[in-house]
């Protein structure tokens, strides 16, 4: 084996597998990055993203033991490392489009499980082929570095350990340093830049004469100057504020009328604020009922707490109507607190506590009148927020006459559907449940107490309401909601299947919306499709 001087030392091998090992926990955490504000960062996209990730490292080391014994030179080895590097730096510049292309593909070919399919072949794409060649290190440095087979075990064993440790610090770097201060797009460029000087360096060391690094680094450049933008929303323009969090994409728009928050590109809106001042047609401006359950007319007092505060629309538009509240807010993600006061006009006087729902309920030993249950986004639904263990908590911490709402966000048709499994396990803590489904959209709200005595304290807090645009919401509660018959699909921290239910759900959404723009295809072609578009 004809080696440069630097590799003289096995030092360098070993920084090699330390920084292979690293960048391949940066490309997998910003992979879920990457994907999450088109198909959400579910339990099921992150299955995806590890299963594919698993094949092509596989099928790199597979690659590389056979390559390395065929022709033992790390000029391959290295080379290799640089066309990795590119890649990940051309994924910032390319990635988006590419999950673009595949969703429209998908969406007209596919009828079932679109967001899981779209998912892996977005993986597969973009993510396998990098990965791959990175999977060739670690079977190759052990091939250079194994010199006699008394100490074959111990080099062996350092490699592994130089890998295991880079693996570690690439897992947190991401997450909690370069994601949430320079975006996903930097955070790739970053670690192909380290990739791509690990070969550089080599290859300058070695005098060999070769095209590969000078290449390497012109592509690199081009993709910095082409990949550095943080949108992942490129088509729009005029966006008020797009970026991200440790938990989330964030996307705010705004026009005269109202203000929206979205945590993903392609579908979902987790809260409008109106800027009059009026109710929204939203959710939570039916959950208002859940006050005069409780009793707001008459009550000196309503304790209020809203596990998963979001921007804080429904506790802005509660504190608009009544000064008799003391509410608080539980959000995990802090980021979108800021937005809440920055954007959306929570008051800063309400006070939001950064922390999990679930945790923040165990810390605390207070009762409230009215628990609002808001965690829910898209299909990404936390399980220990879903379970009847969690119900029970929350029912413990409601006064005798308190009510809780939980709005779930995609109404199910079929039997079996994941709103019936929340709505039965429910049903299992507290006697009397309520549900009225939100015209317009795929809402379905729930109200859940322990007496009856709730709706009719409703009706006489409705006789002490002034505000006509209150009085004709309260209508409409009376003639939608309807008592919930409850069945046995009861979910438990150990058993809560939520991921395959909210899935199942999203793709119905996603087909009976497509299914207009098929028919437009069908009719009138590609031209008839782009002139709707």
């Amino acid at each position: 084996m004809k080696e440069g001087n630097i590799l003289k030392n096995k030092l360098y091998l070993y920084l090699t597998e330390f920084f292979a090992g690293m960048s391949v926990m940066a490309v997998e955490l910003g992979a879920s990055r990457l994907l999450a504000p088109y198909f959400s960062s579910s339990q099921i996209v992150w299955t995806i993203i590890i299963g594919t990730i698993m094949i092509a490292m596989a099928l790199g080391n597979i690659y590389g033991g056979r390559s390395a014994d065929k022709n033992p030179n790390p000029d391959k080895l290295y080379g290799r490392i640089i066309i990795a590097a590119v890649w990940i730096a051309a994924i910032p510049v390319l990635g988006k489009y590419i999950i673009l292309g595949i969703s429209a593909v998908m969406i007209f070919s596919v009828n079932m499980n679109f967001l899981i399919w779209a998912a892996f072949a977005a993986c597969m794409v973009i993510f396998v082929f990098p990965l791959f060649l990175l999977g060739t290190v670690t079977p190759s440095l052990a091939k250079y570095t194994v010199e006699s087979l008394e100490d074959n075990g111990k080099i062996v064993g350092t490699l592994g350990a130089f890998n295991t440790i880079g693996s570690i610090i690439g897992t947190f770097l991401p997450t909690f340093v370069t994601i949430p201060s320079v975006g996903t797009s930097i955070t790739f460029l970053i670690f192909a830049g380290i990739l791509l000087l690990l070969s550089v360096i080599y290859f300058i060391s070695s005098k060999k004469k070769s095209i590969k690094p000078a290449v390497g680094v012109g592509l690199f450049v081009v993709c910095c100057i082409f990949g550095h933008s943080e949108s992942f929303a490129f088509w729009e323009k005029g966006l008020t504020y797009e970026g991200e969090s440790v938990y989330n994409y964030l996307q705010v728009k705004e026009d005269d009328e109202k203000v929206i928050l979205s945590t993903n590109v392609l579908f979902g809106v987790q809260s409008v604020f109106m800027k009059g001042n009026e109710l929204s047609g939203m959710y939570y401006d039916y959950d208002m009922a859940a006050l005069y359950m409780a009793g707001v007319e008459e009550k000196e007092n309503l304790d209020i707490l809203i596990l998963g505060m979001g921007t804080g629309t429904f506790a802005s538009q509660c504190s608009r109507y009544f000064d008799n509240l003391t509410i608080e807010g539980v959000e995990i993600d802090e980021k979108i607190t800021q937005l809440s006061t920055k954007y959306f006009g929570l008051p800063e006087d309400i006070p939001v506590t950064t922390y999990d729902g679930r945790a923040y309920l165990n810390a605390v030993s207070g009762k409230y009148d009215i628990i609002m249950v808001d965690a829910y986004q898209d299909i990404t639904i936390p399980f220990q927020m879903s379970s009847v263990e969690f119900f029970s908590l929350v029912e413990e911490h409601l006064n005798p006459d308190g009510v809780m709402i939980v709005n779930m966000n995609m109404r199910g048709t079929e039997d079996g559907n994941i709103n019936e499994y929340l709505s039965d396990t429910i049903a299992a803590v507290f006697p009397y449940v309520y549900t009225i489904d939100i015209p317009g959209y795929t809402n379905r709200e729930l109200f859940a107490f322990r007496s009856e005595e709730a709706l009719t304290k409703m009706e006489e807090n409705k006789k002490l309401c002034a505000d006509e645009e209150l009085l004709s919401l309260l209508d409409r509660v009376n003639e939608r909601m309807v008592r919930y018959e409850a069945g046995d699909h009861v979910m438990t921290d150990d058993k809560a299947p939520v991921e395959l239910l909210g899935i199942r759900e999203i793709d119905g959404l996603i087909r009976d919306e497509v299914e207009y723009y098929k028919k437009i295809y069908k009719q009138e072609g590609i031209d008839g499709l782009l002139n709707e578009l």
